[in-house]
């Protein structure tokens, strides 16, 4: 896949404080690429880097190849739709689409063709008269998505578009967005702080902290192997354990933990031991209740202090001995994990591949 976007050693401060900090990332052409952090990490600051909103304080941003440092908005291969929509409430849903391409001077026949088409991508070839105020959050969405694409840009950026809708909305949307993406084949740019819309979106995900990239790998390659903790604590729920390090080789690590026993598990790229001690983490849901009699290689027994119920799973809080925290398991509710009582012993198997290292 050839590189659509090259950013170099992007910084930006305002003042002293630095919303990008040396930044460095390839994202490819066709990619749904995603931005994913808490609040203040500087993932919209890198999206309005891209699009032009923003001008860095040092470093180099391609788009196709070509620097576009001193490039305004309106003349880069770039097209963003913002959180707010910014739908014109005078204009029809026609005349919104059709907004950014009175300055292309096309001839009426053809503006026409290009709306209608944009409209048809975004399944709203039948409001087209409708006017701006007449239209549910999830059509507005709609609308500000053909408004871009209508430009025919290289790479949409998209900066928290959904946050706006609710729940059930927004996940209709998120399986909308990813099968437009699909459609026209262009690169999309996610800005988001939810994980889970990260994750069900994209090809690869660039987690963010304090303004630096903490890790850039595909859904499943950060969510099962994340670098560091706070990247494992931010992705999800995770279980925090010490453990000694007994022995290292170039890729991986033997360690002795007081609960999980001895085990071999992968070396982060740029992992160091620390007093020859490790953190390692093991995903909730990896854990599981072993029920009645059941037997398994690898097992714990702790005791139920609390437990939440989500309709289809349950998070169950155990308290095992010798654990400095208890541990948080995910388990369906198909046999009766809802059911578990305060206070009830548990029994709970695991998988030592399950475990993870960490860098602190």
């Amino acid at each position: 896949m050839a590189d659509m976007i090259s950013i170099r050693s992007v910084s930006r401060y305002y003042g002293i404080y630095k919303a990008l900090d040396d930044v460095s990332l390839d994202i490819g052409a066709g990619e749904f690429f995603s931005l994913l952090g808490p609040s203040g990490c500087g993932k919209t600051t890198l999206l309005r880097s891209i699009a032009g909103f923003d001008t860095p304080t040092s470093g180099d941003i391609r788009i196709d190849g070509q620097s576009v440092i001193g490039t305004p908005p309106n003349r880069r291969p770039t097209n963003m739709v913002f959180q707010n929509y910014a739908i014109f409430p005078h204009l029809n849903v026609e005349e919104n689409v059709a907004y950014g391409l009175k300055r292309l001077k096309l001839d009426t026949a053809e503006e026409r063709r290009r709306v209608g088409a944009a409209l048809e991508q975004v399944r709203l070839g039948a409001l087209g008269k409708r006017g701006a105020n007449e239209l549910s959050g999830g059509q507005r969405q709609r609308v500000a998505l053909a408004r871009a694409l209508v430009m025919r840009p290289k790479v949409l950026l998209l900066d928290e578009p959904l946050s706006a809708l609710d729940k059930k909305l927004r996940e209709e949307m998120q399986v909308e967005l990813r099968s437009l993406q699909k459609a026209v084949g262009i690169t999309f740019i996610l800005v988001t702080h939810d994980q889970y819309e990260a994750l069900g979106l994209s090809d690869r995900i660039a987690v963010m902290f304090g303004g630096r990239i903490a890790q850039v790998a595909t859904p499943k390659d950060i969510y099962q192997h994340p670098l560091t903790r706070e990247v494992a604590d931010f992705l999800g729920g995770m279980n925090f354990m010490k453990a000694r390090v007994t022995g290292e080789t170039a890729g991986e690590l033997s360690v002795e933990t007081h609960r999980f026993g001895n085990v071999r598990v992968s070396k982060p790229l740029g992992f160091a031991a620390r007093d020859g001690h490790a953190t390692l983490g093991i995903r909730p849901e990896r854990l599981r209740v072993l029920w009645d009699d059941a037997e398994a290689d690898h097992s714990l027994e702790g005791q139920v202090v609390d437990r939440h119920y989500f309709g289809e799973i349950t998070h169950l809080i155990v308290d095992v001995p010798g654990m400095e925290k208890p541990l948080s398991v995910s388990e369906t509710n198909n046999f009766g994990a809802d059911d578990i009582p305060v206070g009830a012993p548990i029994r709970l198997a695991y998988d030592p591949d399950a475990l993870v290292a960490l860098r602190d």
